[in-house]
């Protein structure tokens, strides 16, 4: 008893110090956010001598901050739709066909996986232009769509082989299509590494900043992380703004997590299991 009781204390032990140390940075963007500049530069690791909550509303004008917010969730849900539907029907597909050219479509979308953004981007843009896409949030999130689904794919056709056939055969037997057995009784099935896909991408589209920078051109389509980099000038930093700014554009996503927290765990529990 005593060696397990040295033991769990020792996990707990590490557990805080991970913890503290991966929250450390939020508090102090959080208590540096009610700062003025200079009390920043004085110490930044003091508390404000005062709250300023016109910190805050002056990010959240210079930021036009409803209408850069609008513009992330359109291309946020665009983007994480596209990606779980097409993610779901092509990693179906795949896993249930056998076949030589299924075998490869699957290796190219994983191959694709490996290749760095980098050496994409300036051909992207290119094409983009030519489809008249650049410039739209919602064609910003159809190319989301194109960048994230081979990750999509890996998962869900590992997933699905681990459901049983049987069902499927079952459902074809009572006269459903394959379009239907897959909307009544896959996709379901599929929904603990849905939740993981959803979980992964919905982090990367919306604090995701270099694509938008591509793709957006106008400033009344900017995304936040876009809008809040106009905070940063080339001799003047202004370090209120830009923390409460990115408490602001943080806020959504933890609210997300805490009001989905019991479906997003037992996703990724589940998932983890079964993937």
């Amino acid at each position: 008893m005593k060696k397990k009781t040295l033991l769990s204390f020792a996990n707990f032990t590490l557990l805080l110090l991970f913890a503290v140390f991966a929250l450390f940075p939020i508090y102090m963007a959080v208590i540096n956010s009610f700062k003025t500049q200079k009390e920043i530069f004085n110490n930044v690791l003091a508390l404000p001598s005062s709250l300023r909550f016109d910190n805050y509303l002056e990010a959240m004008s210079q930021i036009n901050f409803f209408n850069s917010m609008w513009n992330t969730v359109v291309v946020t849900f665009v983007g994480m739709t596209g990606i779980i539907v097409c993610g779901a029907l092509a990693g179906y597909k795949l896993a249930r066909t056998k076949g030589k050219i299924s075998t490869l479509f699957f290796l190219l979308f994983i191959a694709s996986m490996l290749m760095p953004f980098h050496s994409i981007m300036i051909t992207l843009t290119q094409i983009a232009k030519g489809l008249s896409v650049q410039g739209s949030t919602v064609g910003l999130g159809l190319i989301y769509i194109g960048l994230g689904v081979n990750m999509a794919i890996f998962l869900c056709h590992g997933f699905v082989k681990t459901i049983p056939k049987e069902l499927e055969e079952s459902a074809k037997i009572d006269g459903c299509s394959e379009l239907q057995t897959f909307v009544k009784i896959i996709f379901p099935l599929l929904r603990p590494i849905l939740i993981t896909i959803a979980i992964l991408n919905l982090l990367w589209l919306w604090n995701d900043f270099l694509l938008p920078l591509l793709m957006l051109t106008n400033v009344n389509d900017y995304t936040l992380i876009l809008s809040i980099n106009m905070f940063f000038g080339e001799y003047n930093n202004d370090w209120p703004s830009i923390l409460a700014s990115l408490v602001i554009t943080a806020v959504p996503v933890i609210v997300f997590y805490m009001v989905f927290q019991k479906f997003i765990m037992k996703g990724i529990a589940e998932g983890a299991v079964k993937g």
